[in-house]
């Protein structure tokens, strides 16, 4: 354990931050599990709206720092393919 009371600060602040990080990481994978779920259902519909909700959390944790822009990319573009493989 740290001595010095900057040491200390610095061990509470990670801490903190990843408790927030995991929180935020969970609740990214799970808006990409319910696309993934609509889209074994067969269902375009929820499917797209899953992707939208997904897109938008994808996003945020890019820009947060949770992943890096170019893996947020990558499973949107993912993502996509598989709802627009339902439409036709």
């Amino acid at each position: 354990m740290a001595n010095i009371a900057s040491a200390k600060k610095r061990a509470r602040q990670a801490e903190e931050r990843r408790l927030r990080n995991k929180s935020r990481r969970s609740e990214m994978r799970t808006s990409m599990k319910k696309v993934l779920k609509a889209v074994k259902t067969g269902d375009h519909d929820q499917a797209q709206q899953a992707y939208r909700g997904a897109v938008r959390v994808l996003d945020r944790s890019a820009n947060r720092g949770i992943i890096h822009k170019n893996k947020a990319a990558r499973h949107k573009s993912r993502l996509n393919a598989k709802v627009r493989s339902l439409a036709g």
